[in-house]
C-alpha cells in the first residue's frame, strides 16, 4: 500500500480516534450499571451455553513505561497471594449466580504479568476456575506470559492446568528502543522461552509487537519483525503504540522528541505489514495477521470474526465475564466493569458481592451500531442484508447511517447494493470511517493516534 494524498486530506495523521475494542467505548461508561444489574444479566444466560471468562491480574514485577494498562508494581509476593484469594472468592460468587450446565469457550489470564504467579498459585486458580465451569470439548485457555517473568515450574504448572495458548509480548528486539521504553527483553530470551512452551505441548502462540515507538525506523522494524518470524507465531497483533502520557504517567519517561511522526508510523506499519504478508500470514482486521491454519484467520474467512477487548477474536460466546479489579464483562445487554483499586475490589468481594462500578446498559441503536463498527472494523464490509434481518431498522434508516459515512469518506469507500465496504485504499482510515458510526461525543476522551 502506497501512501495515498487523499488519506492526508481526510485527517489520518492529525487525528485521534478510539480503538473501538467496544460499543459504546469504555470512556462513556456510567454508574447507572452496578451490582444488581450485573446479577441480572449473569442469572439471564441460557443454561447449558457457553461464556468467555477473563481474569486480570494487575501486578507486574517492573512497570514498563510503553504500557498504559491499569498494573501495578510489587516486589513482594504477598499483595498477589491475596489478590489470588480474592479472585477465588469472586469465582465462587460467580458460581452461585451461573445457571447449570455453563461451560467456557475461552478462558484468558491477562495482566499485568500473570506469570509472576507461584506454581502453587497458578494451580490454585486454575482448580477455582474449573470448579465455576469446565472447558468446553473445543476451549481455548490462553495465557499472557512475559519472558522475563516465567521459569521451568511455572510453565509446568500452566501447562497441566491446561493452557493449550500462549502470548508473548515482544514490543521490539532493538536494545536502544527497548532501553527507551523500560522493557529490556533479549531476541535470544524470548526464542528461549517460545522453544519451552512448544516442548509442553502447547501448539498455539501468539505475539504482539509494537510500531511507532521511539528511535524505531524502518530498518530497525524489519529486523525485529524478521527475528519475531524466526518463531513462527500461529498470529501477531501489530499494535501502534499509543502515547497517551496525559492518562499513563509512566509514559513520561519516553523522549517525546525520539518518537517518529505520523507518517512515519505509517510506514512503520507498512514494513512490518509486508514482511508478515510475505511469509504466508493472512491480514485479519487492521492489526493482527495469523497462519492461515489458524482459528482467526479461518474466522475472518467465514465472516465470524469479531472484536472485544483483547482485540480480535474467534471467541464465538456473546458473553465474556471479566473477573479482578478493572475487568470489564460483556452481555447481551451490554458492558460492566469492575472497580479499578484492587482494595476496593477486595473489598467489595469480601463483602459477598460483586465489584462492578460503572458500566453501560444498551438502549436505542447502540447495538445496531456496534454491529456496524465491529463489521467495518474485523470484515472491512457490513451488509445491508444482515442488518434488516437482525435490528428493527428500517432500510430508509441504514441508508441514512451509510449516507453520513460516504459523505465524510465517500472517495475512501464503496457503497453498492450488497452494503458498504472499504476498499484496500481507505483501510488506514477504517477507525475514523468507524467513528463516523458512533452516536457518542469522542471529544470527551483524548484517545490514540488513528495510525
Amino acid at each position: 500500500m502506497t501512501h495515498d494524498p487523499q488519506l492526508a486530506r481526510l485527517g489520518l495523521f492529525d487525528a485521534r480516534v478510539p480503538r473501538y475494542t467496544s460499543y459504546p467505548t469504555a470512556p462513556h461508561f456510567g454508574t447507572g450499571v452496578g451490582v444488581h444489574e450485573f446479577e441480572q444479566w449473569i442469572t439471564a444466560i441460557p443454561a447449558g451455553s457457553e461464556i468467555s471468562l477473563y481474569l486480570h491480574v494487575p501486578f507486574c514485577r517492573r512497570l514498563c513505561w510503553f504500557c498504559a494498562c491499569r498494573t501495578q508494581g510489587t516486589t513482594s509476593d504477598a499483595p498477589v497471594i491475596a489478590y489470588v484469594e480474592t479472585l477465588k472468592r469472586e469465582l465462587q460468587i460467580l458460581k452461585d449466580h451461573l445457571p447449570t450446565g455453563i461451560r467456557l469457550s475461552r478462558l484468558h489470564w491477562g495482566g499485568g504479568t500473570p506469570t509472576l504467579l507461584s506454581p502453587y498459585l497458578m494451580q490454585s486458580l486454575a482448580e477455582a476456575v474449573f470448579d465455576v465451569a469446565p472447558m468446553a470439548a473445543d476451549g481455548e485457555f490462553s495465557v499472557e506470559i512475559d519472558p522475563n517473568e516465567i521459569d521451568d515450574a511455572r510453565l509446568d504448572a500452566l501447562a497441566a492446568a491446561g493452557m493449550n495458548r500462549a502470548s508473548i509480548g515482544v514490543q521490539d528486539f532493538d536494545p536502544l528502543i527497548q532501553k527507551a521504553i523500560g522493557r529490556e527483553q533479549s531476541y535470544a530470551l524470548t526464542r528461549d522461552v517460545a522453544e519451552r512452551i512448544r516442548a509442553r505441548g502447547v501448539a498455539s502462540l501468539n505475539a504482539d509487537i509494537l510500531y511507532g515507538l521511539p528511535h524505531q525506523t524502518g530498518p530497525r522494524i524489519a529486523d525485529s519483525v524478521q527475528k519475531l518470524l524466526t518463531l513462527s507465531p500461529d498470529r501477531v497483533a501489530l499494535y501502534g503504540y499509543a502515547h497517551v502520557p496525559w492518562m499513563s504517567r509512566r509514559q513520561q519517561m519516553i523522549p517525546s522528541d525520539a518518537m517518529p511522526t505520523p507518517e512515519e508510523r505509517l510506514g512503520l506499519f507498512e514494513t512490518a505489514r509486508q514482511l508478515f504478508l510475505w511469509d504466508g500470514y493472512q491480514e485479519v482486521g487492521i492489526d493482527h495477521f495469523a497462519k492461515p491454519e489458524d482459528g482467526m484467520a479461518r474466522a475472518q474467512r467465514a465472516g465470524t470474526l469479531h472484536r472485544n477487548f483483547q482485540g480480535y477474536t474467534d471467541d464465538p460466546a456473546p458473553v465474556l465475564i471479566g473477573l479482578g479489579a478493572s475487568s470489564i464483562s460483556r452481555f447481551p445487554q451490554g458492558f460492566a466493569q469492575n472497580v479499578s483499586g484492587t482494595a476496593d475490589h477486595a473489598k467489595a468481594i469480601r463483602a459477598g458481592q460483586f465489584a462492578t462500578h460503572r458500566g453501560h446498559r444498551f438502549s436505542g441503536e447502540d447495538t445496531l451500531r456496534a454491529r456496524i463498527i465491529e463489521a467495518l472494523m474485523c470484515d472491512f464490509f457490513v451488509s445491508r442484508a444482515e442488518l434488516l434481518a437482525s435490528f428493527d431498522a428500517s432500510p430508509a434508516r441504514i441508508e441514512a447511517l451509510f449516507q453520513h459515512a460516504m459523505a465524510e469518506f465517500g472517495s475512501m469507500l464503496h457503497l453498492g447494493p450488497e452494503g458498504l465496504s472499504i476498499p484496500e485504499r481507505g483501510r488506514p482510515l477504517t477507525r475514523m470511517i468507524a467513528r463516523a458510526f458512533d452516536a457518542y461525543d469522542t471529544a470527551q476522551a483524548r484517545h490514540s493516534s488513528a495510525v
